[in-house]
């Protein structure tokens, strides 16, 4: 799938494992006493919640924001403009913020289909990138997205802010230490409940939404309402990969960050929101490493499966860990830890069910934001960088490969990206084809 595999590429061209000293930063931002203007690319919930954490900081400035829906402008400039006391220009085509030189970075939380391309367009103006995740609708747009990061010597980091969190930081170093013994099965979850969409016959487009814009590079179906972005393979992951790459990511974190699995095997895919959707409500994947095998769960009927309320997220409480829908366990000869994902904490229990140690937690999005800042200004790797978020969204892709090559096993070979042994199912990992002229070049 390419000419040059992952770890040529990141040593030839970024020094691969530590500060990209080598990346500085020719933006003006670079002083310490200058602040960093910012686009933001997207102001839906998400969107519009990561403008207000930026704004709330004295060495940001929000410049833009950008929506192709304009309907979503007048709360999102509320937000905005009452948190740093100062006027937000609205855009409805990204590329005038791209445009502007005193921007300095762009905050892409825009659908899938839109991260990669937004986030390469915007390294190749010179722009640092705060990208949402998952990372890339494919896993070829994901692989696109680090080249032009390293090419172009800009900071991407993902919203995966799990590794921004301190009490994760301390989860990953007790796990190094080799207090829970020889680690061979760690489980993660996803599972939760969604309603069922509700897609009807196609709709006028609403007046004030740029719906050639909104589909950009995918394929401009039918406008519906009722149809959900999520749910529909021609812009998303998947609503499951899409939530569930936190708990993904955090897992690989905790346990160094291992390179790539040899394999992956899918059951499940559409058996119980039959309800128009092209993207499974039901995933198990197990991915084999040298060492453990990783087991996910994922699922979008389970009622009883909760995620923390957000009232207890920075509390010092700790999880019903038996209902926890965003948990993960990791499994040692000596002890298991449970550890959540919204700020739950983690705990670990040796063989006789005793509590051997814990910490509370607090959510990572300020100090996630705060790192990429830093690394805006210093050139340092961020926590959540480009080729991690690649590595991690990567497992998400490989499940829907193998769900849509009719719930196989598949051979992973990392240095190629690819299925060397069913090069059938390679044809899942890339989009088919892009709309004119929202197209990834080969060469970024």
């Amino acid at each position: 799938m390419k000419t040059l595999n992952r770890r040529e590429f990141v040593k030839q061209s970024a020094g691969a494992a530590t500060a990209l000293a080598m990346l500085g930063s020719s933006s003006k931002a670079a002083s310490a006493n200058e602040k960093i203007v910012v686009g933001v690319m997207g102001i839906g919930g998400r969107g519009t919640a990561l403008a207000g954490m930026f704004a709330k900081r004295k060495d940001v400035e929000i410049a833009y924001l950008c929506d192709a829906d304009s309907r979503r402008f007048p709360y999102a400039r509320k937000v905005v403009e009452e948190t740093q006391g100062k006027p937000v220009r609205f855009v409805q085509n990204f590329r005038r913020m791209l445009e502007d030189r005193s921007v300095d970075a762009i905050i892409n939380a825009t659908p899938d289909h839109w991260h990669a391309l937004g986030s390469i367009l915007a390294c190749q103006a010179g722009k640092h990138v705060y990208v949402e995740k998952p990372l890339a609708h494919n896993l070829w747009e994901g692989w696109k997205m680090v080249e032009a990061a390293r090419k172009y010597k800009r900071v991407v980091t993902v919203g995966m802010q799990s590794r921004s969190a301190a009490y994760n930081r301390a989860a990953r170093e007790f796990i190094q230490s080799g207090k829970l013994g020889d680690i061979h099965l760690v489980r993660v979850y996803n599972m939760m409940q969604h309603p069922m969409q509700k897609a009807g016959p196609e709709q006028p487009i609403p007046d004030g939404l740029d719906y050639d814009m909104w589909c950009g590079p995918a394929a401009k179906l039918p406008y519906n309402s009722g149809r959900y972005w999520l749910n529909m393979a021609e812009y998303s992951c998947g609503p499951i990969p899409g939530d569930a790459v936190h708990q993904i990511d955090l897992a690989r974190f905790v346990m160094g960050d291992p390179p790539p699995p040899k394999s992956v095997t899918h059951t499940g895919g559409i058996v119980a929101l039959r309800d128009g959707r092209d993207t499974p409500d039901t995933q198990y994947a197990t991915y084999e490493y040298d060492k453990f095998t990783l087991l996910f769960q994922g699922s979008l009927w389970s009622p009883y499966m909760k995620k923390t309320p957000g009232h207890l997220r920075d509390d010092d409480i700790f999880s019903d860990w038996q209902f926890n829908a965003t948990k993960i366990e990791i499994l040692g000869t000596k002890a298991c830890m449970y550890l959540g994902r919204h700020g739950d904490g983690w705990q670990v229990f040796d063989a006789d069910d005793k509590l051997i140690d814990q910490a509370f937690g607090r959510q990572g999005d300020h100090p996630h934001i705060e790192n990429f800042i830093k690394c805006i200004r210093s050139g340092a790797l961020p926590n959540a960088d480009v080729e991690q978020g690649h590595q991690s969204v990567l497992l998400c892709h490989l499940a829907n490969a193998a769900w849509r090559a009719g719930n196989t096993k598949l051979l992973f070979d990392a240095k190629t990206e690819s299925f060397p042994e069913k090069p059938e199912a390679n044809q899942f990992l890339k989009r088919a084809s892009y709309r004119s002229p929202w197209i990834i070049p080969n060469a970024v």
